[in-house]
């Protein structure tokens, strides 16, 4: 049987697009809907509830921690694959000395070989204490060091790419502090469409709730330089199997279902990563 069609609002003005709500139907005129009345009055309360105004602020303060003023790097290498062992024990013994040294404002956050998802690549993620300032007086000072420039010209014979981006953390995620091991990694990434990071947050303040069971969620960013509104969730498993068993635990939480449901259409592509992390780094 057809039901009403419900409007969705669109925030690029672009007229109302007809969306319908999980297991709900279409019916027109004043035909009854097929869905139960409490899951029509939930949907309607997700469908309309916005936080916050886009167009009032940059996202970046919309969205960010108010309270720190981090700056987060991460860095993503595709290493040839007969100098990923080489390149991992370089990283391990220099990556150390720039963590530990107080006259850096910046700390390793965690460090990692991917395990599935792209082979022979590495992923390093710094965290910078004070901004971009404190970004600009790192750099400044590791030009100045001999051993790292010596450093940076070795690891560079062993890399087939690289890439960085800048990255602000989401005031609703939890903040990534170090964490004991044996755990694996997995690193989302969302490739989000122009205009709806703020949907995403919205969405995923309330979504981030029905994660926290098992202590898995590690870190949520947004990106501010490189490729842009790109989203990384970092979470940890103690294995492939914990892994399963939490993120299949989740679509038993009622409300999970229609907050996974309104944000797949606000991706453009996605990725998962599965990593290892180095015996240096302090999530393990």
């Amino acid at each position: 049987m057809a039901a009403r069609v419900l409007l969705r609002w669109s925030p690029a003005g672009a007229g109302a697009v007809p969306r319908l709500p999980p297991g709900g139907s279409l019916a027109v005129r004043g035909m009854v809907s097929s869905a139960s009345r409490p899951r029509e009055d939930s949907w309607l309360k997700s469908l309309f509830v916005r936080k916050v105004d886009p167009r009032k602020d940059a996202h970046s303060n919309l969205l960010a921690k108010r309270e720190t003023s981090s700056l987060y790097k991460l860095q993503i290498h595709n290493v040839k694959p007969e100098c990923l062992e080489a390149y991992n024990k370089l990283c391990q013994e220099v990556l150390p000395k720039i963590h530990e040294e107080k006259h850096y404002p910046c700390a390793l956050v965690g460090t990692w070989n991917t395990w599935y998802g792209e082979q022979d690549q590495a992923v390093h993620l710094w965290r910078y204490e004070g901004g971009y300032p404190a970004l600009n007086e790192v750099m400044s000072k590791l030009r100045q060091n001999k051993e790292f420039t010596e450093f940076r010209k070795e690891r560079g014979n062993m890399l087939l790419s690289r890439k960085n981006q800048l990255l602000l953390e989401f005031s609703f995620w939890n903040e990534p502090v170090p964490r004991e091991g044996p755990n694996i990694y997995e690193l989302r990434s969302y490739q989000l469409r122009p205009g709806t990071m703020i949907e995403w947050g919205n969405y995923w303040a309330r979504a981030i709730r029905f994660r926290q069971d098992s202590n898995e969620a590690v870190g949520g960013f947004f990106s501010q330089i490189g490729q842009l509104y790109m989203v990384h969730h970092l979470w940890a498993y103690k294995d492939l199997q914990t892994r399963e068993d939490i993120r299949n635990a989740a679509w038993h939480k009622p409300g999970w279902d229609e907050l996974v449901y309104y944000t797949v259409p606000l991706i453009q592509e996605m990725e998962s990563r599965i990593m290892i992390p180095l015996k240096i780094s302090p999530l393990q």
